[in-house]
C-alpha cells in the first residue's frame, strides 16, 4: 500500500504478498473470501480500506463508497472529518477515569489513525498525560486486563536465531524509527515486562504528534527475556514469558541479533532508541552501539537535554550563568548521569576544564552522597562524581546545607523527598533557588508544585516531569510550573536524524536546546519550557537547529544538502487529512476518435 495519494489501478487492488513470494495485486471485492485462505496461511499480508491508516469511517464519499465496493456497509451519510472530531471530543469530555481515557484514544488509533492523531495534535496538551506520563505508566500496569490488540513487534528470548524473520511479519517495510524496551525499568515503576509495550507505543505516538513522523515509518518494540516482578508472574492475564529474566550471555546475544537484524532490512541510517532499560544495561549498551548504529537512550540523553534546557532558562531568570552553578542529584542513575555529563559539556564550552566542571557537580542515591571511600560501591559510570567527602552527610537535607547547591535536581524515582524542610533550606540559601522534581509519574515526583512555590515564596524556579496545575499564592500571584517533558526533545531530534541520514547521534546533538524558545513573557509566568500546547512548533524549530548542526559538522549521510534546511524539514511533515480513494479522472478536450475521411 502507498502512503501517498491511491491513483489508478492501485484504488481498487492492494498488495498482498507471501514471504519469499512476489507481491500480487488483489482487489478488495475479494478481500472476504479470502478468510480461510489467512488461516491456511497466516503470514500473508493484506492492507485494506479497514485498516488503520486507510479507514475514514463515515467520512468515505459516495463515490469511494462505490467504487471501493463498501456502499450498504457505512450508514448513509457522509460526514467531515470535523464532525467526527467534535464525536470524539464530546465522548473524551464525558469521562474522567484517565485510564478509561487512554482506552478510549487507544480504541480509536486501533481503527481511524488520522482521526486519533487530530485530536491528540489539536489538545496536545490535555491529552500527552493520557497517551504518554503519567497514564501510560498507569496503563502498563494494565496492560494485561485492558489489552485488544498488538500495537508492536514481541521478541522474546526463546526467537533467538529467528529475529530477521520475526522482522519480515511486520506488515510495514520502510520503517525508518524503532523504540525498544526490554520493560525491566518502566518510568519510576520497576520491572513491568512485556507490559513495558505501552512506552514505545507512547513515545512513538509523540514522534507523529509532536513533530510530523508518519506512523507508518514508526515501530515499537519490546524485547521479553522474562521478569523478576512476582506480582506479573503469578498472574493469570500477563502476556509474557513466565520466568525469571535471562541475565546469561543469551540475552547480550540477543540485543546483538535484534540490531543486527534491524540495520539489515531497514538500513544503516534507521533510528533505534532505547527505551527504559535497567541502569546497568542502559549505559553499557549506549557505549556499546553508538559507534556502530545509529542509536540513543532517551532517559540519559533526552532527559539531560531537557534537563540542560531547563537550566539554561533558568539562567535568563536569574542573570547567573551556567558555569556558577552547584548542582545536586538526588538519584545517581542513567537520568541523573545523562544530565551531569551533559551540564559537564555545556560548562565546557562556556570555558571551564573538565575537572573543574564536574567538581561542580554532586550526587545522592539511597545510600548516601557519593564520596571516597564510602562502604557502599559505586560503579564506573558514576566515578567521574565522586568526591571526597565534605563532611559528616546523613541525609539529604545534611547534603544541602553542607554542599549550599543553587540548583536540586530530582531523578530518584522514589517520591517526596524534597521535604518542607529542603524546599525551606534551598530558598534560604538562594534567592532564586532551582528545583527540578523529575520522577515520572506523578506520585513519584520529589515534590509538588505548590510546595515548591509556598515554600519558597514564588522565589523558586521549578519544574517537573509530570504536569502539575497552577499555583495560587496567598497574595494571588500566579506561577504555571514548566514540564520537563523528554518530549520537547526526543521527537525533533529523531525527526531530523531521520531526515538527514545521520549514522551515529553525537552528545553535542542534545546541545542544541529549546531554551531559546521561551519567550520572556513565559519565563514571568514561572515557566522554564515553552506551553505544550505549542509543542508542534517546538519540535520543528528544534529539528531544524539539529539539521543545521549536523551538516555543519559533517555527521549528516543525506544529499544534496538542502539549501533551505526549515522548508526541508516543514515539507515532510505528516499531515492528518484524509487522502481520497478515488481515482485521477479527467477528460481530453478536443480529441477525435473518428478517422479521416
Amino acid at each position: 500500500h502507498k502512503p501517498h495519494r491511491l491513483q489508478g489501478l492501485k484504488t481498487f487492488c492492494t498488495p498482498f504478498s507471501l514471504q519469499g513470494a512476489p507481491s500480487l495485486l488483489v482487489p478488495l471485492r475479494l478481500l472476504p473470501f479470502l478468510t480461510s485462505f489467512f488461516f491456511l496461511f497466516p503470514t500473508a499480508k493484506v492492507a485494506s480500506i479497514w485498516s488503520p491508516p486507510f479507514y475514514t469511517g463515515m467520512a468515505f464519499s459516495l463515490s469511494e463508497r462505490q467504487v471501493l465496493g463498501i456502499h450498504g456497509l457505512l450508514p448513509p451519510k457522509v460526514e467531515t472529518q470535523d464532525l467526527q472530531a467534535m464525536r470524539f471530543q464530546n465522548n473524551l469530555k464525558k469521562m474522567t477515569d484517565p485510564l478509561q481515557k487512554y482506552i478510549y484514544l487507544m480504541g480509536i488509533q486501533e481503527r481511524n489513525e488520522r482521526l486519533f492523531y487530530r485530536v491528540l495534535m489539536e489538545d496536545i496538551e490535555e491529552l500527552m498525560p493520557i497517551v504518554y506520563t503519567p497514564t501510560v505508566g498507569l496503563a502498563c500496569t494494565h496492560y494485561g486486563h485492558i489489552f485488544r490488540r498488538p500495537k508492536g513487534l514481541f521478541i522474546s528470548i526463546l526467537d533467538k536465531g529467528h529475529i530477521r524473520s520475526i522482522l519480515d511479519n511486520w506488515p510495514e517495510t520502510n520503517v525508518s524509527a524503532v523504540v525498544v524496551t526490554d520493560g525491566e525499568r518502566i518510568l519510576g515503576l520497576g520491572d513491568l515486562g512485556v507490559y513495558g509495550m505501552g512506552i514505545p507505543v507512547g513515545k512513538l505516538c509523540l514522534y507523529t504528534a509532536c513533530a510530523g513522523i508518519r506512523p507508518e515509518k514508526c515501530l515499537p518494540v519490546v524485547i521479553d527475556v522474562g521478569t523478576n516482578n512476582e506480582t506479573l508472574l503469578k498472574d493469570p492475564l500477563y502476556m509474557g514469558l513466565y520466568q525469571e529474566r535471562d541475565r546469561s550471555q543469551a540475552y547480550d546475544d540477543l540485543i546483538d541479533e535484534f540490531m543486527e537484524a534491524v540495520v539489515e532490512k531497514y538500513g544503516q541510517d534507521t533510528l533505534i532508541q532505547f527505551e527504559d532499560f535497567g541502569n546497568h544495561n542502559a549505559f553499557r549498551f549506549l557505549r556499546k552501539y553508538r559507534e556502530k548504529y545509529c542509536t540513543f537512550n532517551d532517559d540519559i540523553q533526552g532527559t539531560a537535554a531537557v534537563a540542560l534546557a531547563g537550566l539554561l532558562a533558568a539562567q535568563r531568570a536569574i542573570g547567573k550563568p551556567i558555569t556558577e552553578h552547584r548542582v545536586l542529584f538526588l538519584g545517581a542513575g542513567e537520568a541523573a548521569l545523562g544530565i551531569a555529563n551533559l551540564i559537564v559539556m555545556a560548562m565546557i564550552e562556556k570555558g571551564m576544564t573538565q575537572a573543574e566542571a564536574r567538581e561542580k557537580i554532586w550526587l545522592y542515591d539511597k545510600d548516601g552522597l557519593l564520596v571516597k571511600g564510602r562502604s557502599q560501591e559505586t560503579d564506573s559510570n558514576q566515578e567521574a562524581f565522586v568526591h571526597d567527602s565534605p563532611g559528616t552527610v546523613q541525609t539529604f537535607l545534611d547534603a544541602v546545607n553542607t554542599l549550599k547547591p543553587t540548583a536540586i535536581i530530582g531523578v530518584s524515582g522514589a517520591g517526596r523527598l524534597f521535604t518542607h524542610d529542603v524546599i525551606k533550606t534551598m530558598g534560604t540559601l538562594n534567592e532564586r533557588p532551582v528545583i527540578f522534581a523529575l520522577s515520572n509519574p506523578t506520585n513519584k515526583a520529589e515534590c509538588t508544585a505548590e510546595d515548591a512555590y509556598t515554600l519558597t515564596d514564588g522565589r523558586c524556579l521549578f519544574a517537573s516531569g509530570s504536569p502539575f496545575g497552577p499555583v495560587t499564592l496567598n497574595d494571588g500571584r500566579v506561577y504555571t510550573p514548566g514540564q520537563g517533558n523528554n518530549a520537547y526533545i526526543f521527537p525533533g531530534v529523531a525527526l531530523a536524524v531521520v531526515l538527514s541520514g545521520v549514522r551515529h547521534i553525537s552528545d553535542t546533538v542534545f546541545l542544541e536546546t529549546l531554551a531559546e524558545q521561551l519567550t520572556d513573557k513565559e519565563l514571568k509566568e514561572g515557566r522554564l519550557y515553552p506551553p505544550l500546547s505549542n509543542i508542534r512548533e517546538v519540535s520543528l524549530q528544534m529539528a531544524v537547529k539539529v539539521v543545521e548542526f549536523v551538516y555543519a559538522n559533517g555527521m549528516a549521510f543525506r544529499y544534496p544538502e538542502p539549501m533551505d534546511k526549515e522548508g526541508f524539514v516543514r515539507a515532510t511533515v505528516w499531515d492528518t487529512e484524509y487522502d481520497s480513494f478515488e481515482p485521477d479522472t479527467y477528460d481530453w478536450p478536443g480529441v477525435n476518435f473518428s478517422p479521416k475521411k
